[in-house]
C-alpha cells in the first residue's frame, strides 16, 4: 500500500480514469479532434455557389449602370451601351463633369456612409480583421452606386474594386442573416469578393488567389473550397452574359529567350521600386488632403478638378480605361503617346484617390505598370537588340509586376495576367518579374497600397501565412511522462509540508489526484494547496472544483491548446485513447517549448556539411583506385 504522506509517480502502465467520470468526460471534458471538412462546409458551399451567381449579376448590373451614367454625363443620351467618355463633344466643359460627380459622392459619403470612400479592398480587409467580417447592409447598395457615379462621370478608376467590395458586402450580409460562425462569415465575404473579381475579368483562379492573399489570410479547405466554387459560378455566369473572350486580348506571344527573360525580371524589379513610389505618393496626397481646412465631404470634388483637367488634355484618362490596357498589351500606341497618356492617368488617379472618392485601383495600376513596362522594354530593345525583347511581353510583365509590388499579391498577379490575356507563353516572364517586384517592394516598404491606410488606424495585417507548428506535433511528443501525483485522501497539511520541504517534484504548479484504487480523481493547483483560507484538515479531494479536463495522446498540440482555452486550464492530464489510462501531463510550458521550433527555423545554423569534407570524399575514391591499380601492376 502506498504511503499517504508521500507523492506518487505515475506507474509505467499509466493511471486509469475513474469510471464515475466516464459520462462527464465523454460529454464535455475530452477535446474533439479538429477537422478541416465537415457537413457544415456543404452548407457554406451551397451558399457560395448561389453567391457567385448573384455577384456576377451584380457585377454586370454595375457595369451597365456605369455605362448609363457615362452616356448621360458625356453624351447626353439614355443608353446602357458601352461608350468611352473620351469620345465626348463637350470641349472645355468636360472639366465640370467629374467635379459634379465628386460633389455627389461626397454628399453620399457624408449623409449615407463614410465607408464608401476608398477603393474597397482595404475597407473590406479592415472589416474582416476588426469586425468579424460584418459589413453594414447599406453598403451593399451605397458602394456600387457611389462607384458608378464616380467612374461614370470620368473618375480614372476601375470598376473591379467596387465590385469586389459589393460582392464581399453581399457575402457578409448572407452571413449576418443566417446563423454562421465568424470564420464562416469571413469565408462568405471572401467568396463574394472573389466572385466579383471573377465576374469582372473572367479570372476565377486569380480571384481565389487574391482572396487567399488579401482577405482570408489562410489556406484551408474550409475557406478555399467555397471561394473556388463561388468564382467558378461567377466566371460561368460571365460567359453566359458577356462571352468567353479574354478581358484584355492581345496577339499571340513567342517563347522568350534567356537574355529577354533576364530583361523582363529586371523590368519587374524596377516596377517594384515604382510601386513603392506610387504607394507613397498616393498616401502623401491623402495626408495633404487631411490638412485642408474644409470638411472632407468636399475633398472628392477638389480631387476631381485634376481629373477634369487631365481629361481635357488627354480624354482617354477618363473612365475605367480597359481599352487603354488592351492597346498597351498590343503595342498599338507610340512611345510618346504612352508616356503622355499614362503620366496624366497617374496624376489624375493619384490625386482623385487621395481625395477619398470611391473607385478601384487595379485598372489604374495595370495601366501605369503596363505603360512603364512598355517604355522600359522599348528602351531595352533599342539598347540591347540581341536580347530579342518583345515590348508586348514587357508591357504585360510591367502591368502584373506593378500590381504585385503595390498589393503584395504575388501569385494572384501572375495568374491574373495570364487569365485576362490567355497567353501561356507569358507565364515564365510573369513569374520572374512579379517575384522580383515583390522582393524589391517588400524590402523597401513595410506596408502595401492595400494595407497602409488600415495600418495607420492601428490594424495589424498578417503578412505571412505559415503552417501552424502546433498542428504538426502530437501531444505524446511533448507531454511529460513522469507525472507527480498526490493521494486524493491525503490531508492538506501533509501536502503543504511536502511543498515546504522543496522535495523533488514539489516545484510543479499542478498535480493530478489519485484515489486509493489508482483512479484519477481530479487536478489541483499549487495555488489551491497554499490558499490560506483552506483548513489543514481538509482532504485533497475536497479541493477539486470540477471533473478533470484531459486530452488524448494522439491529438495535436493545436487541439490541446484549444482545449486549454475552452476550459481555462493551464495543464492537461494526457490519456491513452485505447484504455483511458493517464500516460503523461502537458502544461503551457511544454507547449511554449515546442513553439520554439518555429523560432529556431528563423535562426541561422552552423553548416552541417563542410566544403573540406566534400573535397576529401571526392578525393578518396580516386586515391583508392590508384592504390588498387598499383597493386595489380
Amino acid at each position: 500500500m502506498a504511503d499517504p504522506t508521500r507523492p506518487l509517480a505515475t506507474p509505467a502502465g499509466g493511471l486509469p480514469v475513474s469510471p464515475s467520470l466516464g459520462v462527464t468526460l465523454e460529454a464535455a471534458q475530452l477535446p474533439t479532434e479538429s477537422t478541416s471538412v465537415d457537413l457544415r462546409l456543404a452548407r457554406i458551399c451551397a451558399l457560395a455557389l448561389a453567391l457567385g451567381g448573384v455577384a456576377a449579376i451584380a457585377a454586370h448590373a454595375l457595369m451597365l449602370l456605369i455605362a448609363f451614367i457615362t452616356n448621360l454625363a458625356f453624351h447626353h443620351r439614355l443608353s446602357v451601351e458601352h461608350s468611352s467618355p473620351a469620345h465626348h463633344a463637350l470641349g472645355a466643359g468636360v472639366v465640370a463633369v467629374p467635379i459634379v460627380g465628386g460633389i455627389v459622392v461626397g454628399l453620399m459619403a457624408r449623409y449615407g456612409s463614410k465607408a464608401i470612400r476608398g477603393h474597397g479592398i482595404p475597407e473590406t480587409m479592415e472589416r474582416i480583421l476588426t469586425h468579424e467580417s460584418r459589413i453594414p447592409a447599406r453598403l451593399t447598395l451605397l458602394k456600387p452606386l457611389s462607384a458608378a457615379i464616380s467612374i461614370g462621370t470620368g473618375g480614372p478608376f476601375g470598376a473591379e474594386g467596387p465590385i469586389i467590395a459589393t460582392g464581399g458586402a453581399l457575402g457578409s450580409l448572407i452571413g449576418q442573416v443566417l446563423r454562421t460562425t465568424p470564420a464562416e462569415r469571413k469565408t462568405l465575404l471572401a467568396a463574394g469578393a472573389a466572385a466579383g473579381m471573377a465576374a469582372t475579368f473572367g479570372s476565377p483562379v486569380a480571384a481565389v488567389l487574391l482572396a487567399v492573399e488579401l482577405l482570408l489570410f489562410e489556406f484551408r479547405p474550409r475557406s478555399l473550397i467555397p471561394v473556388a466554387l463561388a468564382t467558378t459560378a461567377a466566371a460561368g455566369a460571365r460567359i453566359a452574359l458577356e462571352g468567353a473572350g479574354p478581358a484584355f486580348p492581345m496577339p499571340d506571344l513567342a517563347p522568350p529567350s534567356g537574355w529577354a527573360l533576364g530583361v523582363y525580371i529586371a523590368i519587374g524589379a524596377i516596377m517594384g521600386l515604382a510601386s513603392v513610389a506610387v504607394t507613397r505618393i498616393v498616401y502623401g496626397i491623402e495626408d495633404l488632403f487631411e490638412k485642408l481646412p474644409i470638411h472632407w465631404m468636399w475633398w472628392p470634388a477638389i480631387g476631381c478638378v485634376a481629373v477634369g483637367l487631365c481629361g481635357y488634355a488627354a480624354p482617354r484618362t477618363l473612365g475605367v480605361g480597359y481599352d487603354v490596357i488592351t492597346d498597351l498589351l498590343s503595342a498599338k500606341l507610340t512611345v510618346g503617346a504612352v508616356a503622355f497618356l499614362c503620366s496624366l492617368k497617374f496624376v489624375s488617379w493619384s490625386i482623385s484617390l487621395g481625395s477619398g472618392t470611391s473607385g478601384g485601383t487595379l485598372a489604374p495600376l495595370f495601366t501605369i505598370g503596363g505603360a512603364g513596362g512598355l517604355l522600359l522594354g522599348q528602351a531595352g530593345a533599342q539598347a540591347l537588340p540581341f536580347t530579342g525583347i518583345d515590348v508586348r511581353i514587357a508591357a504585360l510583365v510591367g502591368m502584373a509586376a506593378m500590381f504585385a509590388g503595390a498589393s503584395r499579391a504575388l501569385l494572384a498577379s501572375v495568374v491574373f495576367a495570364f487569365e485576362t490575356t490567355l497567353q501561356p507563353l507569358g507565364l515564365l516572364p510573369l513569374l520572374g518579374a512579379c517575384a522580383a517586384s515583390y522582393f524589391v517592394s517588400a524590402l523597401c516598404m513595410r506596408q502595401s497600397i492595400m494595407t497602409e491606410r488600415i495600418a495607420r488606424r492601428g490594424v495589424r495585417v498578417p503578412h505571412e501565412y505559415a503552417a501552424d507548428v502546433l498542428d504538426q506535433l502530437w501531444v505524446s511528443d511533448v507531454a511529460a511522462k513522469d507525472v507527480v501525483t498526490l493521494p486524493a485522501d491525503q490531508p492538506l497539511a501533509i501536502a503543504r509540508d511536502w511543498i515546504s520541504s522543496r522535495a523533488p517534484g514539489s516545484e510543479h504548479t499542478g498535480f493530478p489526484l489519485v484515489t486509493p484504487e489508482g483512479h484519477l480523481a481530479g487536478v489541483i493547483t499549487r495555488r489551491d494547496l497554499l490558499a490560506p483560507e483552506k483548513a489543514d484538515t481538509l482532504l485533497l479531494r475536497e479541493l477539486v472544483r470540477r471533473p478533470p479536463v484531459v486530452v488524448y495522446e494522439d491529438l495535436t498540440l493545436h487541439d490541446a491548446v484549444n482545449h486549454m482555452v475552452n476550459h481555462d486550464v493551464g495543464r492537461l492530464p494526457v490519456v491513452a485513447r485505447s484504455d483511458r489510462r493517464i500516460v503523461g501531463i502537458i502544461t503551457r510550458s511544454n507547449i511554449l517549448a515546442a513553439y520554439r521550433r518555429r523560432l529556431d527555423e528563423t535562426r541561422p545554423a552552423a553548416p552541417s556539411i563542410s566544403i573540406d569534407s566534400l573535397r576529401h570524399r571526392a578525393r578518396s575514391p580516386r586515391e583508392g583506385g590508384r592504390a588498387a591499380t598499383g597493386k595489380r601492376e
